[in-house]
Protein backbone atom coordinates (compact mmCIF):
# COMPACT_ATOMS: atom_id res chain seq x y z
CA UNK A 1 0.00 0.00 0.00
CA UNK A 2 1.28 3.12 -0.77
CA UNK A 3 0.61 6.03 1.02
CA UNK A 4 -1.28 9.09 -1.00
CA UNK A 5 -0.24 12.38 0.42
CA UNK A 6 -2.45 15.66 0.70
CA UNK A 7 -0.37 18.14 -0.32
CA UNK A 8 -2.33 20.84 2.06
CA UNK A 9 -1.09 18.57 4.73
CA UNK A 10 1.53 16.29 4.25
CA UNK A 11 5.23 16.56 3.22
CA UNK A 12 7.40 13.83 1.25
CA UNK A 13 10.82 13.43 0.31
CA UNK A 14 11.26 11.00 -2.03
CA UNK A 15 14.63 9.49 -3.77
CA UNK A 16 16.42 6.76 -5.19
CA UNK A 17 19.17 5.69 -2.99
CA UNK A 18 22.18 2.97 -4.06
CA UNK A 19 21.87 0.85 -1.31
CA UNK A 20 19.19 -2.22 -1.11
CA UNK A 21 15.96 -2.18 1.27
CA UNK A 22 17.08 -4.78 3.36
CA UNK A 23 19.81 -2.13 4.30
CA UNK A 24 17.65 0.88 4.89
CA UNK A 25 15.13 -1.23 7.21
CA UNK A 26 17.84 -2.43 8.92
CA UNK A 27 19.06 1.47 9.26
CA UNK A 28 15.29 2.44 10.45
CA UNK A 29 15.40 -0.61 13.06
CA UNK A 30 18.09 -1.06 14.96
CA UNK A 31 18.85 1.55 17.95
CA UNK A 32 22.41 1.36 17.69
CA UNK A 33 22.18 2.68 13.89
CA UNK A 34 19.41 5.06 14.17
CA UNK A 35 21.71 7.10 16.78
CA UNK A 36 24.26 7.57 14.20
CA UNK A 37 22.53 9.07 11.25
CA UNK A 38 18.53 10.13 12.53
CA UNK A 39 19.24 13.21 13.34
CA UNK A 40 21.05 16.01 10.53
CA UNK A 41 24.25 17.01 11.88
CA UNK A 42 25.88 19.24 13.99
CA UNK A 43 22.40 17.89 15.72
CA UNK A 44 23.52 14.29 17.34
CA UNK A 45 20.90 11.59 18.88
CA UNK A 46 21.72 10.58 22.09
CA UNK A 47 19.84 7.61 22.47
CA UNK A 48 17.14 5.41 21.14
CA UNK A 49 15.00 2.87 22.32
CA UNK A 50 12.63 0.55 19.22
CA UNK A 51 10.05 -1.87 20.12
CA UNK A 52 9.05 -2.73 16.57
CA UNK A 53 5.62 -4.09 16.70
CA UNK A 54 2.15 -2.08 15.91
CA UNK A 55 1.97 -0.73 19.52
CA UNK A 56 5.34 -0.84 20.34
CA UNK A 57 7.49 2.30 21.25
CA UNK A 58 9.68 4.20 19.48
CA UNK A 59 12.22 6.75 21.84
CA UNK A 60 14.99 9.06 20.17
CA UNK A 61 16.68 11.99 21.93
CA UNK A 62 18.15 14.43 19.82
CA UNK A 63 20.42 17.13 21.17
CA UNK A 64 21.10 20.62 19.31
CA UNK A 65 24.80 21.83 18.66
CA UNK A 66 23.88 23.67 21.99
CA UNK A 67 23.59 20.93 24.04
CA UNK A 68 19.39 21.30 24.33
CA UNK A 69 18.08 17.81 24.36
CA UNK A 70 14.33 16.74 22.34
CA UNK A 71 12.63 13.77 23.16
CA UNK A 72 10.72 12.33 20.78
CA UNK A 73 8.53 9.41 22.08
CA UNK A 74 6.01 7.54 19.51
CA UNK A 75 4.63 4.27 18.75
CA UNK A 76 4.63 2.24 15.92
CA UNK A 77 1.28 1.54 13.83
CA UNK A 78 2.43 -0.49 11.24
CA UNK A 79 5.20 -2.33 10.51
CA UNK A 80 5.93 -4.56 7.24
CA UNK A 81 9.46 -5.99 7.16
CA UNK A 82 11.51 -3.99 4.80
CA UNK A 83 8.99 -2.29 3.03
CA UNK A 84 6.80 -0.07 5.38
CA UNK A 85 7.10 1.37 8.83
CA UNK A 86 4.27 4.19 10.27
CA UNK A 87 4.39 5.48 13.39
CA UNK A 88 3.17 8.72 15.39
CA UNK A 89 3.78 10.58 18.13
CA UNK A 90 0.10 11.44 18.72
CA UNK A 91 0.24 7.90 20.27
CA UNK A 92 2.62 6.66 22.71
CA UNK A 93 3.30 3.23 23.48
CA UNK A 94 0.67 1.13 23.92
CA UNK A 95 -1.79 3.26 21.64
CA UNK A 96 -1.64 5.49 24.40
CA UNK A 97 -2.94 8.95 23.63
CA UNK A 98 -0.01 11.99 23.70
CA UNK A 99 -0.83 15.45 25.04
CA UNK A 100 1.27 17.06 22.13
CA UNK A 101 0.69 15.44 18.60
CA UNK A 102 2.70 16.54 15.43
CA UNK A 103 3.03 14.09 12.93
CA UNK A 104 2.60 10.63 11.50
CA UNK A 105 5.33 9.56 9.46
CA UNK A 106 5.03 6.83 7.06
CA UNK A 107 8.60 5.24 5.56
CA UNK A 108 7.85 2.88 2.16
CA UNK A 109 11.10 1.07 0.96
CA UNK A 110 10.78 -0.80 -2.27
CA UNK A 111 13.50 -2.55 -4.61
CA UNK A 112 14.64 -0.30 -7.77
CA UNK A 113 17.52 -1.47 -9.34
CA UNK A 114 20.25 -2.55 -7.00
CA UNK A 115 19.09 0.37 -5.24
CA UNK A 116 15.87 1.64 -3.41
CA UNK A 117 13.20 3.67 -3.83
CA UNK A 118 12.74 5.69 -0.30
CA UNK A 119 9.77 7.68 0.33
CA UNK A 120 9.01 9.28 3.58
CA UNK A 121 5.58 10.85 4.13
CA UNK A 122 5.06 13.47 7.24
CA UNK A 123 1.33 13.82 7.50
CA UNK A 124 0.15 16.59 9.58
CA UNK A 125 -3.25 17.23 11.09
CA UNK A 126 -3.53 20.85 9.61
CA UNK A 127 -2.08 23.14 7.05
CA UNK A 128 -0.14 25.27 10.25
CA UNK A 129 1.36 22.24 11.13
CA UNK A 130 2.51 21.22 7.89
CA UNK A 131 3.65 24.80 7.07
CA UNK A 132 5.26 25.20 10.68
CA UNK A 133 7.44 21.87 9.93
CA UNK A 134 8.21 22.77 6.44
CA UNK A 135 10.04 25.84 7.91
CA UNK A 136 11.53 24.11 10.07
CA UNK A 137 13.68 22.71 7.44
CA UNK A 138 11.48 19.20 6.58
CA UNK A 139 13.55 18.81 2.69
CA UNK A 140 16.82 19.62 4.42
CA UNK A 141 16.58 18.08 7.52
CA UNK A 142 15.37 14.69 6.08
CA UNK A 143 17.46 14.75 3.07
CA UNK A 144 20.11 15.20 4.89
CA UNK A 145 19.83 12.58 7.51
CA UNK A 146 18.73 10.05 4.50
CA UNK A 147 22.25 10.80 3.25
CA UNK A 148 23.79 9.97 6.68
CA UNK A 149 21.39 6.76 6.53
CA UNK A 150 22.62 5.85 3.18
CA UNK A 151 26.46 6.55 4.20
CA UNK A 152 25.89 4.12 7.37
CA UNK A 153 23.78 1.75 4.99
CA UNK A 154 26.97 1.30 2.53
CA UNK A 155 29.28 -0.13 6.01
CA UNK A 156 26.88 -2.24 7.54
Amino acid sequence: MTTVPDPRLDLVLERIVDVPPELVWLAWTTPEHLCKWFTPKPWTTTACEVDLRPGGGFHATMRSPDGKEFPNIGCYLEVVPNRRLVFTDALLPGYRPSANPFITAVIEIEPAGKGTLYRATAIHRDEESRKKHEEMGFHTGWGTALDQLVALAKTL
